[in-house]
């Protein structure tokens, strides 16, 4: 019996090891989140700020998903979704997660941007009779963790957090449509405004910059708000020359224009191309604002999954400027018509024929960039949309077609047309 004794003595401390290693693992990893729930849009996107509190050396986020019921809250260990609710995944281009250190802790700075498609499964599945609440799920690794944050599905009005959805900039001229406005040496510019579309209610308070020809060019992290930073970086930022500030306020109604300024002009005495900036700063959002490991509070009212945007324009002579306003065989747009609302279904797009193209190249945007692209030979003026593309219910896009001769040069274009399915 001496050797089995001795086994079991053996196999006890090594249960022992086990366990004390375990639990010197899960002391070091995530303890928290914040806010642990959320009033959300349930008829489109959403983003808000989520730190997750207390990050172990070495762990790390894997993925991120919804689900619409869960066994369990908070910081588990396993799955909690109910296996059947999975609503979606965080798209890889809406990750601008991070990495954070505030006060000696290490945190996870994590910005939640749930696509119009979720929400519309979440609210689809809230008529059927079950709980208008859904799960926002975070999983780590070594150790692996899950947290869940609360989703409450509301309007998109003041108890929503404060967040930028969509934002496009124009001149306001009759080349708005132009990819780059041109002006020649100390000409005026016309006046410019940024178009946004946001949840939430508040302070909106940034300014307006330039960027003139032979700065650094500012990176897809500098163009982000900095209600979209840990707090450690937004002071991190590359900044360029102003042209005003302005501060704002949102009410809850979901789209702003906001002016440039309009007695600063951006600059026109040298020659080469600029690009006006919008910058949008962190402000005080009660509905958003979330609390580090440290204990620190961080402002959050104006975040935004995406970068911002910028206008450019080339400042020149007439010879210069001549190329850039080269005449383009215009392209006719068919359908959908312009500010079209259609329904989540597949969408054909058809355009007039243009006498020596050899292909066309369709394209379609959101405010992140380019959805689809397609080329096809001149005899086709019409292309089937993938039918993915119908998923993304409630975001803005835009679509053009693109004239092309046998060497791929592009010898016509269609204005842009925008739409969106409701």
């Amino acid at each position: 019996m001496a050797p089995l004794s001795h086994s079991l003595i053996g196999a006890g401390r090594w249960l022992a090891l086990i366990l004390a290693l375990a639990l010197s693992m899960e002391s070091g990893a995530i303890t928290g989140r914040n806010p642990t729930g959320v009033n959300v849009k349930s008829t489109g996107a959403t983003t808000v700020f989520i730190t997750f509190q207390g990050l172990a050396g070495g762990q790390s986020a894997v993925e991120a998903f919804w689900c619409g019921d869960v066994t369990a809250q908070g910081v588990v260990a396993t799955n909690p979704c109910v296996p059947g609710t999975i609503l979606g995944s965080l798209p890889l281009r809406n990750n601008q997660s991070r990495v954070s250190g505030t006060g000696g802790n290490t945190d996870f700075t994590d910005i939640m941007t749930i696509p119009p498609s979720v929400a519309r499964r979440a609210f689809q599945e809230a008529l059927r009779g079950r709980s208008s609440e859904f799960f926002y799920v975070r999983r780590f690794q070594n150790p692996t963790q899950f947290v869940t944050v609360t989703c409450r599905m509301a309007g998109g009005g003041a108890r929503v957090p404060l967040a930028l959805t969509d934002v496009r900039m124009n001149f306001h001229s009759k080349e708005r449509k132009r990819p780059i406005f041109t002006v020649g040496y100390d000409q005026p510019l016309p006046q410019f405004s940024a178009d946004i579309r946001y949840n939430g209610s508040g302070r909106l308070r940034g300014r307006w910059e330039v960027l003139r020809p032979g700065d650094i060019e500012p990176s897809p992290r500098d163009l982000l708000t900095e209600a979209t930073l840990p707090i450690e970086d937004r002071g991190l930022q590359r900044r360029y020359t102003l042209l005003k500030r302005f501060e704002v306020f949102l009410p809850p109604t979901g789209q702003f224009s906001l002016p440039g300024p309009r007695r600063i002009a951006p600059p026109t005495t040298g020659g080469g191309l600029y690009k006006i900036l919008l910058r949008i700063e962190a402000t005080d959002d009660k509905e958003g604002d979330s609390v580090t490991g440290a204990g620190f509070a961080v402002n959050s009212g104006g975040v935004a999954g995406f970068p911002l945007p910028t206008l450019p324009y080339f400042v020149g002579t007439p010879e210069e400027i001549s190329p850039l306003q080269a005449p383009q065989r215009h392209v006719a747009l068919m359908l959908p018509g312009d500010n079209a609302r259609l329904e989540p279904r597949p969408v054909e797009f058809s355009w007039v024929d243009v006498p020596s193209t050899a292909f066309y190249r369709l394209e379609v945007k959101d405010d992140q960039g380019t959805v689809v692209a397609a080329l096809v030979k001149r005899e086709t003026t019409t292309y089937s949309a993938p039918p993915w593309l119908q998923d993304r219910v409630g975001v803005p896009l835009r679509w053009r077609v693109i004239a092309q001769n046998a060497q791929g040069e592009s010898i016509g274009a269609s204005p842009w047309r925008t739409f969106e399915f409701r």
